[in-house]
């Protein structure tokens, strides 16, 4: 029997935690607005299971970033079976959306007539390809729906992260500058191999920059897809004093085939780390161009500190 005072017993009463006050308060969830468009990433490439595995586990970590995102995957050059193709994917989330507005009707609810675009498309690339995102843009041209296209994946301060932990995996650096042990086989100069032409290796200077900071190593961009590029910043990071380079791969993957990397390490005579993948950065920054482009942009996605 309890009084009006406290538990009869002297047992303790589990009071409900208030609010923590200030800038320390946790944010409160974010769910994705009733009737969103669809985040539809658009993947290039051949299509592959291993294409399909790495799409399927970035739209997850978006998922599990923001409930009731409606997140999809079409693919630039798919065959609408097994890989659907980007403009098969707009079209059937248009049909679904008109589809749930007459079924809403039928039931006697007074239901706004949907407008504004069925789905925001996000390029699956770390850096700018005209010739992928002319490709994308025809793609979502041809599907006749109303769909609003994102600027690639970086530059960004998450992808540096992802490359210094795709080098640290395959022991060319070290995970943490703090520690006090060394990596024997740790490379002193970083070849960033994008594709893409000039100016994606403009865009990778700028998170090469920010990977540089992070590694205390000369970090210099070269295109895949330009012969002798890999050997000419190869020979200019062997000429300021880098003698174990390491070629690391500012690609997602499904863009390239990956025999490239392979014929680049071995044009700079040196290892590779693998392609970002579906590192969790890569799903956050794909989400975090949908809500940028709905107006809902959550907090920045943070990645782990540089020591």
């Amino acid at each position: 029997m309890s009084s009006p005072t406290g538990p009869a017993s002297g047992l303790p009463v589990r009071m409900p935690r208030p609010r923590q006050p200030g800038r320390h308060r946790r944010p409160e969830p974010l769910a994705a607005p009733e009737g969103a468009p669809a985040l539809v990433l658009a993947v290039p490439g051949t299509p592959s299971r291993a294409t399909r595995g790495i799409a399927e586990e970035i739209v997850s970590i978006a998922r599990s970033e923001l409930p009731g995102v409606d997140a999809r995957i079409g693919y630039l050059d798919g065959d609408d079976a097994e890989f659907p193709a980007l403009q098969s994917v707009l079209a059937h989330a248009a049909e679904e959306r008109t589809a749930r507005y007459e079924q809403a009707r039928a039931a006697g609810h007074d239901v706004k007539e949907p407008d504004g675009p069925v789905g925001v498309v996000v390029p699956l690339l770390a850096g700018p390809d005209s010739a992928l995102l002319r490709q994308v843009r025809q793609a979502v041209m041809e599907s006749r729906v109303a769909a609003d296209l994102t600027d690639v994946l970086g530059p960004h301060p998450l992808l540096a992260e992802a490359l210094h932990v795709r080098l640290s995996e395959a022991g060319l650096a070290r995970a943490d500058r703090a520690r006090l042990f060394t990596v024997a086989t740790a490379a002193d100069g970083i070849i960033l191999a994008s594709v893409g032409g000039d100016e994606a290796v403009q865009a990778a200077g700028i998170t090469g920059m920010l990977l540089a900071a992070r590694l205390a190593v000369p970090v210099m961009a070269a295109a895949l897809d330009q012969e002798g590029s890999i050997a000419s910043v190869a020979d200019q990071l062997r000429s300021s004093g880098s003698q174990q380079l390491a070629l690391a791969p500012y690609l997602i993957g499904p863009e390239i085939d990956a025999t490239l990397i392979e014929e680049a390490a071995k044009e700079a005579d040196c290892a590779a780390a693998e392609a970002l993948g579906a590192y969790p950065a890569i799903g956050k920054l794909a989400l975090a161009k949908y809500t940028t482009a709905l107006g809902i942009a959550p907090p920045q996605p943070q990645g782990a500190p540089v020591r």
